[in-house]
């Protein structure tokens, strides 16, 4: 099989579509689209988040951050609040027909449309790489996209963004059962 060489890029599949919330230092909430993303551990979250950010500078002050995953409903506010800064339009979250609760457990808004979201509280920020760690202490779901107790990706219905093609896409059908097909190997 030939290959075509490309050089380094950042180019991961699936790459998730996190929205990032935090308040302003008025208390206003903000939010940004952060695709470089993953999980650090059990209850770590990692996210490439350049110092620039309106967001990162509310991070730092709060110390803490809410990460939500971006839905096909809410592809066109999850696109804009990624590519218009806090610092040139300070009501984006506003602007983007969002909603916030307080959450309970970490200074940080939860957007009502985005039904699933992690609540973090800020670990670490290294500038020079733009590495931001926060450890992640509930994840909350919707009723609405459970099945059987379990959140339900069909009905989350979690968008994915493509760095090659610049575009977001939903995700297909199951193709197979983790930590078990590969069973029929042994």
């Amino acid at each position: 099989m030939a290959r075509k060489s490309f050089g380094p890029k950042t180019w991961v599949y699936p790459m998730p579509v996190f929205i990032i919330a935090s308040y302003n230092d008025d208390g206003t909430p903000n939010a940004m689209n952060a695709a470089w993303g993953s999980i650090g551990d059990d209850d770590k979250i990692f996210i490439c988040c350049d110092k620039t950010h309106k967001t990162t500078d509310n991070i730092l002050k709060r110390k803490a951050f809410t990460v939500s995953m971006a839905t096909e409903s809410t592809m066109v506010s999850s696109d804009y609040v990624g590519i218009v800064s806090g610092k040139d339009v300070p009501d984006k979250f506003a602007r983007s027909g969002w909603h916030a609760t307080r959450s309970d457990l970490v200074d940080a808004p939860l957007i009502d449309e985005l039904p699933m979201s992690m609540e973090c509280e800020f670990i670490s920020y290294e500038p020079k790489t733009s590495a931001l760690f926060g450890k992640i202490v509930d994840v909350k779901a919707d009723e609405s996209i459970l099945t059987d107790g379990k959140i339900d990706p069909k009905k989350l219905m979690p968008i994915t963004y493509d760095p090659i093609g610049h575009r977001y896409y939903g995700l297909g059908e199951p193709v197979g059962n983790a930590f078990s097909d590969g069973k029929r190997l042994k």
